[in-house]
């Protein structure tokens, strides 16, 4: 194994949501860390390909390249295209490791195989099974194994997955935390945030992300009459600018969520659903002192952004959570959870101030 890989492909296979690719930006950053001046490139077997998220993860400042293919069915003619796939990425990046992040995929493993026997690039996967290890030249535990080894408890926190596959390079977490940075469209759509949306310089902004409009979702978002309780308390209290975002889709929920708020009086209310593309979202995100979302993608934007998220969720799901001092994640299925929402909110500005002056009630 080269002490240190010039360029290294990460083989991944799962759906394609915003905070499905992003979780792994946490063991990308890990990878840089122990290799300084190593080129990442992302090879991604996806259920769902032209999913919007491939234009953010696709300009992620931590990889290299990005390469997207659809999951095959199993005969001899999708299988020859598959590896002549993923044998060209090796070869056009020069990569001289690969390393498969699946635990039990078929599909991962015998594409690291092939691309072994064809390639002669070195492979490290994860022995989830006895017999997988002997496919890889380096083998980490498996996901039991890794979680007793680290103190945790099964199932594994989403970004702690990928570290199961790098601790046979020896490679531990230790909170690194997932991230991303602003593309240029998002810095600009930033500095020009308060114009488009007509809110006052000075004023301070909480971004409220009700999302889950995607089909399968719903069971995700948040009460309609608890948003509309939180702005209310938000501004009554703070002073300050709400704007909720979204995709065009969702503009519907949002709208009826302000509808019943029309004749109150107060600082801006906006409905930015469809107002940015997925690449400027994270500079309406940056945009706010503090971001409060449901257990979607404009979450874990928040978290990579270390802007000071509180993140709601209707039923407990310890492998969303993210642990870090600028997030707070909150059980709140219905109307009572507003105190703990409130104590939340309060924590995080007491930490992080927010800019600006509130406008007065």
């Amino acid at each position: 194994m080269p002490a240190a890989p010039k360029n290294i492909l990460l083989l991944k296979s799962h759906s394609a949501g915003v905070g499905d690719l992003l979780r792994g930006s946490a063991a990308w950053r890990a990878l840089l860390d122990r290799y300084p001046g190593t080129r990442l490139h992302l090879a991604f077997c996806s259920q769902e390909p032209h999913y919007v998220s491939e234009t953010l993860i696709g300009r992620h400042h931590l990889l290299s390249s990005f390469h997207v293919r659809a999951k095959w069915r199993n005969t001899r003619r999708n299988w020859a295209e598959a590896v002549r796939w993923v044998t060209g990425i090796i070869e056009t990046t020069r990569s001289e490791m690969l390393i498969d992040f699946e635990t039990n995929g078929i599909r991962a493993l015998s594409l690291c195989l092939l691309a072994r026997y064809r390639t002669g690039s070195r492979t490290v996967g994860i022995a989830e099974w006895p017999g997988r290890g002997w496919a890889y030249d380096i083998a980490s535990p498996s996901r039991s194994s890794y979680a007793a080894t680290e103190g945790l408890t099964l199932p594994l926190e989403y970004s702690e997955r990928d570290f199961v596959a790098l601790a046979g390079l020896g490679i531990r977490r230790r909170g690194t935390p997932i991230e991303i940075e602003e593309t240029p469209e998002a810095v600009a759509f930033r500095k020009a945030f308060r114009s488009r949306l007509g809110i006052p310089e000075g004023m301070p902004v909480v971004g409220i992300n009700v999302g889950c409009g995607t089909p399968g979702a719903d069971c995700r978002r948040p009460d309609g009459a608890l948003i509309e309780a939180l702005i209310v308390w938000l501004q009554e209290t703070h002073g300050c600018a709400v704007v909720l975002t979204g995709a065009p889709f969702e503009s519907t929920t949002n709208q009826s969520i302000l509808q019943r708020m029309v004749d109150r009086p107060g600082p801006p209310r906006v409905d930015a659903a469809g107002k940015t593309s997925l690449v400027e979202l994270p500079g309406l995100i940056r945009a706010c002192d503090l971001f409060i979302s449901s257990d979607s993608g404009p979450y874990h934007i928040g978290v990579g952004l270390r802007v000071p998220t509180v993140a709601l969720f209707n039923f407990e799901f310890p492998v969303a959570i993210h642990r870090h001092p600028w997030v707070r994640c909150v059980v709140c299925p219905g109307l009572p959870g507003l105190p703990e929402i409130q104590s939340a909110v309060q924590a995080l500005r007491q930490s992080y101030p927010w800019r600006g002056t509130p406008c007065a009630s």
